[in-house]
């Protein structure tokens, strides 16, 4: 059961009208800016380093393997 471009065509259509043009073009071009940024923080992903490597304080409880609860 497939679907035929005249069904493809009437579901547009109807998008169309409930949605309006100006809307479906906002949100398309939010979901462009959206996967941009997506990209773009994985293709520099791996260049971060993790926190603790900063310097930076990191609070909770340190366990030594040698104590035993």
């Amino acid at each position: 059961m497939g679907f035929s471009v005249t069904h493809l065509l009437v579901v547009l259509a109807i998008v169309i009208v409930v949605f309006g043009t100006k809307r479906l073009r906002n949100i398309g071009t939010d979901l462009g800016g959206a996967i941009k940024g997506f990209r773009a923080a994985v293709a520099d992903g791996g260049e971060d380093k993790p926190v603790a490597d900063k310097g930076e304080a990191i609070e909770g409880e340190v366990i030594l393997k040698n104590d035993k609860v």
